[in-house]
């Protein structure tokens, strides 16, 4: 049976799991949002080819494998990072491939005639990327990258394989002093069911405040 006053008990030890979940998933997302931005100006650079293989290989190998090589492997060539600067990078970086083609596509909608204009009006490429090109193609993406911001929060749970007490790990810290698996793994799911929902709900209003706009 499920024990109402076990989980409640519990509940100060799955938070403090969540509070470092969070700040994982914060971190892994601005790193992404700017790795993502730079893919995705060197698509269109002289280094598009170079671009276009770490894509194509970051998406697909999996999140877990790429997170053991950073954890792992890079010591093995001294390059040592704290396990939470690990799972931040690695999240981040994973999906700023992912991200890098959401920039593409956003790029691509901004009409030719903007880089055409630009160029009448004296701007550099830098210039016109980032006062002309970035400014309408990003707005429209905002519901687009906040799927993703879920996404991300989803995929935590992995960061235990790398030993960040996250909110699995705490989950998986009470079954080690309790032998119960029921609450503390029932707590977790609503935890993140609960946060999801509500990300998604933001996104969504979000998304129609683009729309109007």
């Amino acid at each position: 049976m499920f024990d109402t006053h076990l989980a409640i008990q519990i509940l100060p030890l799955l938070l403090q799991g969540l509070v470092v979940t969070v700040e994982a998933t914060v971190g892994g997302f601005i790193v992404a949002l700017l790795g993502g931005l730079l893919l995705a100006l060197a698509e269109r650079s002289r280094l598009h080819v170079a671009a276009r293989c770490i894509i194509e290989f970051l998406r697909n190998t999996p999140l877990l494998v790429q997170l053991y090589f950073f954890f792992y492997g890079l010591p093995l060539i001294q390059i040592r990072f704290s396990a939470m600067l690990t799972g931040v990078l690695g999240l981040g970086i994973y999906y700023s491939a992912y991200i890098a083609e959401v920039y593409r596509s956003g790029i691509d909608a901004v009409p030719k005639g903007q880089w055409e204009a630009a160029k009448s009006l004296g701007f550099s490429r830098s210039q016109a990327w980032f006062r002309i090109i970035l400014p309408q193609a990003i707005p429209p993406l905002i519901p687009v990258l906040g799927n993703y911001l879920i996404g991300m929060f989803k995929e935590t749970p992995l960061l235990a394989m790398i030993t960040i007490p996250e909110l699995l790990s705490a989950a998986r810290q009470v079954t080690g002093m309790t032998y119960r698996y029921t609450e503390p793994y029932t707590m977790v799911a609503l935890i993140f069911l609960a946060i999801s929902y509500l990300a998604s709900l933001l996104i969504r209003q979000l998304e129609r405040q683009v729309a109007r706009a």
